[in-house]
């Protein structure tokens, strides 16, 4: 049976971009089709623009810092308004190189939804049907509102990045790592900013020590966390919301965001009719080379839930490329994926954080907390947390948690040595780099806990 490609590609993210370009560069017949923009969740409204706004919310703080150092300058105000138009210029020339790369390695794209007819044909949202030998589901995910009254007044992080202008306050909900991180970003660009989350901490799922001081840093920083706290109804009031809370407390805000969650997007895609299993949640569910239950059809990235995070998208994007056209059999390694959350303070960490760590084996932890230099001087209070959770029975290191600025930065190279097997000893070995905070990774000698 003759198709009209080799390959087409459902999303125009980070892992459907990777696995198309690097087929069609292999002289593979590959069309591609996105129905908003191309780069995905990552560049057009997740890491990228929340990176830049980021580093714009950090600045706040280096003036005071500077003048502690004997700088004699003052702050002027932030312009959101010239911030984000550079913001967004910056994503269009993204978008831009998104789209040389598919069309210089002559990938076929179209603008438009596609969604699945059978196991060899999609149709497009102009009615339109093509066929592949092979398709890749790789459409991403989507922030999901809870359902309760009033939550239409609401906006998600898609939103975040296209406000008018800045409120004057904020409430957040939720406690994962999307919500901790636009709490210190509103709250650095000078928004006052309120957290509610309905767990007993933020960042479940992280490392205990690790997310405890993360949030007593933000409160000490001003962030008003509840913890334990969550909403029952929203509405408006003027130009306000009135938002009333599971603590009783009844309040108004200028803005509400969700980040309570991220749902796969395979709603009504077809796939039930062509028989693609999926989870609860919606996601696709794959074997260890991204294949579905249809033999034609494999799926990457957020879309299938297993690690959502884009490095691990092009990855499998690859895999995908081996596997299939490359005839190499290729699985992706899920295991010590080093990650960096952008929480003020920042956090970075690789394996096994101490109470899952502890639930496996008997384990030794070595940690330290301190006021770094830089900080210190300037009279700041804020601490930092270096943190090795090892193995007694193989003395490898099974978890390394840094919180301190520069924590992505650290982590990406002590994520090698991790990834690598070392022991704490191989850690030991390693000469201190002075002064810096990440000497302290390989000087602690002795255990501060064991299980």
């Amino acid at each position: 049976m003759s198709f009209d490609y080799d390959l087409f590609v459902i999303g125009g993210g980070s892992g459907g971009v990777r696995a198309a370009r690097v087929a069609a560069a292999d002289g593979v017949k590959v069309a591609l089709a996105e129905e908003d923009r191309y780069g995905g969740t990552c560049v057009i409204r997740g890491c990228v623009p929340k990176k830049l706004m980021v580093f714009a919310s950090e600045y706040s703080g280096m003036v005071d810092d500077a003048r502690a150092y004997g700088w004699d300058f003052q702050a002027g105000d932030f312009d959101w308004s010239s911030f984000k138009t550079k913001l967004h210029a910056e994503l269009d020339r993204l978008e831009g190189v998104y789209r040389n790369i598919l069309a210089s390695n002559g990938v076929e794209t179209f603008d438009q939804r596609a969604r699945m007819v059978d196991a060899h044909t999609v149709e497009l949202a102009d009615g339109s049907k093509k066929t592949a030998k092979h398709i890749l589901l790789a459409m991403g995910g989507r922030p999901v509102m809870p359902d309760l009254p009033g939550a239409e007044l609401g906006i998600t992080s898609n939103e975040i990045f296209h406000l008018d202008k800045l409120p004057e306050d904020i409430l957040i909900i939720g406690g994962g790592y999307i919500a901790c991180e636009f709490a210190g970003i509103m709250h650095g660009l000078g928004v006052k900013t309120t957290q509610y989350y309905r767990g007993a901490q933020i960042l479940r799922g992280f490392d205990d020590e690790t997310r405890g001081l993360v949030c007593e840093e933000m409160c000490q920083r001003g962030i008003d966390v509840h913890l334990g706290t969550n909403i029952l109804e929203m509405c408006k009031e003027g130009d306000k919301i009135w938002v009333k809370a599971t603590n009783g407390d009844e309040r108004l805000f200028d803005q509400v965001m969700f980040a309570t969650g991220r749902r796969p997007n395979t709603d009504n895609m077809g796939l039930e009719d062509v028989g693609v299993a999926m989870g609860r949640k919606g996601e696709v569910t794959v074997d260890d080379y991204s294949q579905t239950g249809v033999p034609s059809i494999f799926a990457v990235g957020d879309v299938t839930d297993r690690v959502n995070l884009t490095p691990v998208a092009i990855r499998e994007g690859m895999a995908f490329v081996e596997t299939v056209f490359r005839g190499n059999p290729t699985k992706v390694d899920h295991e010590l994926i080093p990650t960096a959350i952008f929480t003020q303070p920042e956090i970075g960490t690789v394996g096994l954080g101490e109470e899952e760590a502890a639930e496996q084996e008997p384990i030794e932890v070595y940690a330290t907390s301190f006021k770094p230099m830089q900080q210190s001087f300037a009279g700041r209070a804020e601490r930092v947390l270096m943190k090795l959770v090892v193995s007694k029975a193989t003395r490898k290191v099974l978890g390394c948690h840094i919180v301190a600025p520069g924590a992505g930065e650290m982590i990406q190279l002590a994520g090698v040595a991790v990834k690598m097997g070392a022991t704490k000893e191989d850690f030991d070995r390693t000469v201190a780099v002075h002064p810096t905070m990440s000497e302290e990774i390989v000087t602690m000698k002795a255990p501060v806990r064991s299980t």
